[in-house]
């Protein structure tokens, strides 16, 4: 699964943030270039974690474009990662009714369940297994300087717990127990798959090799181009704050929350994302649903204020989504269906891990 055309690895260790940005933005290049021409070359990993229903900046931030790397002949695994739910919390809330939702979504959105495994965290014990001898291979500093783990913590405003402190970790084993050698990511999720790497590198060079072979490849990030969309009370858009329009939403609903969204007190509409930002955002959000460009969009509204934009955007995510949301209802209706599609990719994923897991405990001289 590795590639000759992307660069050796030229990270150090986790915490040389302008390094890691450069070289992953140079890496991340080549391979977009590479992926049309050779897509046998990759296997990507990919998920979310189930703690509400995925809204549109799930949509636009990460599920079109798995759509498209999909389309263009990747393999690409889709991991429901439930047991990332306990890691800052104190239960799982309504943790099927999620997971059975973000199936809906996946499969209304055009992911082909053929064409990769949808799978779930907690029913791939193998996978849950290559935690311990990852573990071996890194030190509490480095998981402590972790930037993800520390801005997760202080969003929780709980203390330091042994599963958050570990999650680059498990990430890494998410990765690696398929050989993932791509993953989708933005730029704040960098330093995860820098470490992933490192465990590779670390594991070949600790424990050895079955074959010619590393056990596990060097993965890559594939940095997205999709800029991050605000909630409609423009801030970070999230499942917890209720600012954020989820995929299977009605047309009412959706209208009320855009009809909420904040703009500003000048009614000229023009696209400035440093000076107004929720009104570019608002622009944004109708560029990416009509494929026009938000200067476009503000040049035809212009003294038409805010109320017009809200119409336009109102009309434009509900024409947009519209296809998806009669299909996941058609879905939400025949629920056994969508578990057989999990069930499937499950019974996919252990196979998987298990031969993974057969060639770690071969590398460790613990297959006996």
């Amino acid at each position: 699964m590795t590639n000759p055309d992307v660069p050796a690895d030229q990270t150090k260790t986790p915490g040389d943030a302008s390094a890691t940005l450069a070289s992953s933005v140079q890496r991340s290049e080549q391979v977009e270039a590479d992926l049309a021409q050779h897509p046998e070359r990759y296997r990507i990993l990919t998920g979310d974690r189930p703690t509400g229903h995925l809204h549109i900046g799930h949509y636009f931030g990460s599920l079109a474009n798995r759509v498209r790397l999909q389309q263009l002949g990747i393999q690409t695994n889709v991991l429901v990662a439930d047991y990332q739910v306990i890691y800052d919390r104190d239960g799982v809330g309504a943790l099927k009714d999620n997971v059975l939702n973000a199936l809906a979504d996946y499969l209304a959105c055009g992911i082909d369940p053929d064409r990769g495994m949808i799978f779930a965290h907690s029913a791939v014990p193998a996978l849950n297994q290559l935690m311990l001898p990852f573990l071996s291979l890194v030190s509490a500093a480095e998981l402590e300087r972790n930037p993800t783990v520390k801005e997760e913590m202080e969003a929780s405003g709980r203390g330091l717990g042994g599963l958050m402190l570990t999650f680059p970790v498990h990430q890494a084993a998410d990765i690696l127990f398929c050989k993932a050698n791509l993953v989708p990511v933005g730029k704040d999720q960098l330093p995860h798959i820098e470490l992933t790497r490192l465990l590779a590198r670390r594991f070949d060079e600790r424990y050895g090799r079955v074959g010619d072979e590393p056990v596990f490849p060097q993965a890559d990030a594939l940095l997205g181009k999709a800029q991050n969309l605000l909630g409609m009370d423009g801030k970070k858009m999230s499942k917890s704050r209720g600012n954020a329009i989820e995929i299977g939403a009605s047309a009412d609903e959706t209208a009320k929350l855009i009809k909420k969204a904040v703009t500003d007190a000048d009614r000229h509409i023009s696209y400035d994302p440093q000076a107004r930002p929720e009104v570019a955002n608002l622009l944004t959000l109708a560029g990416l649903c009509t494929g026009r460009t938000p200067e476009g969009i503000a040049a035809e509204i212009g003294d038409g204020g805010g109320g017009t934009l809200k119409k336009f955007l109102t009309e434009a995510v509900n024409e947009y989504f519209a296809p998806m949301r009669e299909k996941r209802t058609e879905l939400l209706a025949e629920p056994a269906e969508l578990m057989a599609v999990l069930h499937r990719g499950n019974d996919q994923a252990n196979e998987v891990a298990e031969q993974t897991l057969a060639e770690v405990r071969q590398a460790m001289q613990m297959d006996y």
